[in-house]
Order: structure tokens, then sequence, then C-alpha cells
């Protein structure tokens, strides 16, 4: 989901966690797993099971360079699962031999960030665009050209996430730009359209989103799709934007740490989470859409109530890019934010 470029150093805030039978310790996307499947496999299995929560992938980057970290699951996205591979900062716990690989949608297996399907199984995917506060703004949402060059209604009324990584994607999408772009040229026009959009931005920021579109102090705000579903579904006047230039896209997998301390209970919860049942349970808490097997009939999410999972416009998916187009991509947020 969302992440930034440039690492973030963050002091490990915990001692060494215990390595014992019967214990399971994760670190994921704060909130992203469902707490009755936590519970349900705590009972099942007799582990005790607990949970730390990131909220960019650099803060588990960070942590998984700097050590052994004592935890036995991870969810890093697409992009920076291939750099812990490329890194060896992951286990090789032949994904592709269990029962939940073939519970993956064919069109996510053995994908560019894990080609053999040996370090990860996915758990979510999803997109990032805009939503709008429908009771501020009530004009056309289709382009991506509304946010970026914002006039009347959202004149001054927009905020961005604090970080790079899918704002300048959606940039690049806008633009016509490839993602990944080692071309100076092509970066500066992406300098331009944000220096340009900077004077009607109110905010960058990642905290608070759901409060702030919610609340009016913005009528629009770059976000998740998942995130969108949920405060719509606690009846917040909020709409995702389906733009014709298309979304950013995202894909979480569960990873096993190197020297993971209960690496045995790490694959019995993967294996655990990926039933179809389970899977629908944590999609249905979770509000991004599963890349797993779920239960058509149990599942809370549809096309009818939900759309913003189920976008027909073009998705593109975030990439690990070279040193050479990161260095820009790096650039160009500091220049944008200085």
């Amino acid at each position: 989901m969302n992440k930034l470029y440039s690492a973030t150093a963050i002091a490990l805030c915990f001692g060494t966690l215990a390595a014992a039978e019967g214990k399971l310790n994760l670190y994921v996307w704060s909130e992203s797993i469902a707490p009755e499947l936590i519970e349900k496999f705590s009972q099942e299995y007799d582990v005790d099971v607990s949970v730390d929560g990131y909220t960019s992938n650099e803060d588990l980057l960070t942590k998984l360079q700097a050590g052994a970290s004592g935890y036995d699951l991870a969810a890093p996205s697409q992009h920076f699962l291939r750099i812990m591979i490329d890194e060896e900062l992951i286990e090789d716990f032949g994904a592709s031999e269990l029962d939940a690989y073939d519970a993956i949608d064919e069109r996510w297996r053995n994908q560019w960030w894990d080609e053999t399907q040996e370090y990860s199984i996915p758990l979510a995917y999803g997109s990032a665009g805009f939503a709008v506060n429908t009771a501020e703004y009530d004009g056309p949402t289709d382009s991506l050209k509304y946010f970026f060059e914002p006039e009347s209604d959202l004149a001054g009324k927009i905020a961005m996430l604090s970080y790079p990584d899918e704002v300048i994607g959606a940039a690049q999408l806008y633009l016509g730009i490839p993602f990944c772009s080692e071309d100076p040229d092509e970066m500066k026009r992406v300098l331009d359209l944000l220096m340009a959009q900077k004077e009607h931005v109110a905010a960058y920021s990642s905290d608070n989103i759901e409060g702030r579109l919610s609340s009016g102090e913005v009528a629009a705000h770059f976000w998740w799709d998942g995130e969108v579903v949920r405060a719509k579904g606690d009846g917040a006047p909020v709409e995702y934007a389906m733009t014709k230039e298309g979304l950013v896209g995202w894909i979480d997998s569960l990873v096993i740490p190197k020297g993971a301390p209960n690496r045995d209970n790490a694959i019995k919860f993967i294996e655990f989470i990926s039933t179809p049942e389970n899977a629908t349970a944590q999609m249905n808490y979770y509000a991004h859409s599963s890349p797993l097997e779920v239960v058509e009939a149990d599942k809370k999410y549809t096309k009818e109530n939900a759309p913003a999972l189920y976008p027909e416009v073009p998705v593109e998916m975030s990439r690990s890019c070279s040193p050479a187009a990161q260095d820009l991509v790096t650039r160009v947020w500091t220049q944008l934010l200085q």
C-alpha cells in the first residue's frame, strides 16, 4: 500500500521477542488483519499471537535491514517484496508447495516480484487515487485533471499523501510518463505539474485522512480504495474517483523474515488465512480485494455496493525502480516540499 522511496530511519521500539513454541509475532500494516481471525487461529492452534503495525513499507524494510526483528510474518507491497528478496531479508519457504498457493487467483501467481512464488502468498490488493466529499464537490471525477489541475470547488481544497510513491505514480499516469522513468525531462514535467498544483494543496498528510475529508476541511484527498469503502460504509459522504488515465495499484503479500523464531507457526497462519472461509472474513474486515479464493455468497463488498474495489479503468502496479529512477523521484519530492 502506502510506500516511500526514501527510507525513514526509525529506532527499534522493542527488544528481541521471545522464541518459543506456541508463539507467532506479526508485523503487518496497522489494523490490516481481522481480529476474529487472530483469535480463531490462536484458539485452533494454541498459539499466542502478537501483532505490531506499521504505516509504510519503509518502516518494515528499515527494521528488516537492521537485523533480526523477532517477527515471524510481514506483509510488504510488491515492489518492496522484490527488494527484500534481492537483499535476502526474507525466507524461501516454498510457498508454491502450500495449499495456499492453489488458492491464489491465477492472475496473481508467479508475478515479477516473486517469479517462482517461493517467498510469498498474496493477502490483499487495491488501488490509490483520489476521493471527494460529495457534499463539498459535485463536479466531474473521471480524470486526474480535476485533482492535479483543480478549479472552482476543488481549488485550495485538496490534500495529498505525505510521501511520494503513489502520488508521483498518479502524476505519471496523468502525464503519460512511464513508472520508473530515468528521463530527467519527463520527471521535470512531473515536478512542474506538482508545483503548479501545490498552491491548491491544503495539506500533505497521510494521517487523519477520513476526518479531514469527511469534515469538509478538504473537498478531495488522495486515498486508497478500501479506506474509501469503509468510510462510506460508516456514513461518510465520500466517493472514489475512477479516472480514465488509470489508478496506481498495489498488492500486499505475507512473507517470513529471515531468522523468524516461529517459522512453522508462520506457515500454519499463511495456510489458515488462505482458506476460502478465512480469506472471505479477511476481505470483509479489511475492505480491500482478495487475491485468494473467497466464498462469493459471504462476500460483504460486491461490485454493486463497493465499486471502488472493482475498477473498470486501468490499474498499473507500482514497480521497484532503478537507482537512477529512484533518485529522480526523491529529487522531485524533495523540491516539491521545500
